[in-house]
């Protein structure tokens, strides 16, 4: 069962702008964007539509976004894609040119306070539809801290999905898998983006997390002696914000489209959606 949307608050403070990070990685050309011979691989169809236009239309039916900016290279979007066209047209959506990394392309596209309060996506989250990110942005728009980041429990992930193939931070209350789903209330919360410049993949990674956020984060974790919050809000001491660790749970939230194997997951359970299944 699905958790009920909080919305009040953001009903009353008129939503948030959303930025949608599609740029392509840099080097070896992305093996799913090879599938199809694209460019990027935001532009793959999966299940019949283009995957940005997937991401970018449960934003817009949540009725939470301000407006949708999209973050890639000058030049990738919007030919051959009708319906973005048609946002960008209405000025529903945006295209903002991204830089080298994570961090540099959030922060030239935050711009200060005009944009904020801002939440950050990713283009391959095709699984993300209006019900995970409204509950998202409710939640965060509810909470209080500088920073919101949406995790999800590998049991709300492991009855559909049990060979998604994810990795599970483990904590002392559970393992957890981060959704793509991240909220910059303010100016202050923009200093804790630098920690994306090296990218993502903190869990791959393990030495990412030890630069990023320090020793005794670090060692926290590994002994998994603190509960996610926990260990969230002593991340966010080292980093001089205050975050608010935003559970969702839908079994699709930490999927992206990363690989072959997580395409084929995501089409075909984009086509059982279609076809009326849940």
């Amino acid at each position: 069962m699905k958790p009920k949307q909080t919305i009040t608050n953001a009903d009353r403070d008129g939503g948030v702008n959303v930025l949608v990070l599609a740029a392509s990685r840099s080097g070896a050309a992305d093996s799913v964007a090879r599938l199809q011979d694209k460019s990027n691989k935001c532009l793959v169809e999966i299940g019949g539509r283009p995957m940005i236009e997937i991401v970018v239309g449960a934003i817009l039916a949540t009725g939470l976004s301000r407006k949708v900016y999209i973050s890639i290279e000058p030049g990738v979007l919007p030919g051959g894609l009708p319906q973005l066209g048609k946002w960008l047209q209405q000025d529903r959506v945006r295209l903002v040119p991204s830089c080298d990394n994570l961090a540099a392309s959030v922060l030239a596209a935050a711009q200060g306070e005009e944009m904020l309060p801002l939440v950050v996506t990713t283009g391959d989250n095709a699984l993300h539809g209006p019900e995970i990110v409204a509950d998202f942005i409710g939640q965060f728009l509810a909470g209080g801290g500088d920073v919101g980041v949406g995790l999800t429990e590998e049991r709300d992930v492991a009855g559909e999905f049990p060979d998604s193939g994810l990795f599970w931070h483990r904590m002392k209350d559970g393992n957890y898998s981060a959704c793509n789903l991240y909220g910059l209330r303010n100016a202050r919360a923009l200093k804790a983006v630098d920690v994306f410049a090296g990218g993502g993949q903190f869990g791959k990674r393990h030495w990412r997390i030890l630069k990023a956020f320090g020793i005794m984060p670090f060692v926290y974790y590994k002994l998994r002696v603190m509960t996610a919050a926990q260990l969230m809000r002593r991340i966010g001491k080292n980093l001089g914000v205050t975050i608010d660790t935003i559970m969702l749970p839908y079994a699709g939230g930490p999927i992206d489209v990363d690989n072959p194997a997580s395409f084929a997951l995501t089409e075909r359970t984009l086509l059982a959606r279609g076809a009326g299944r849940a």
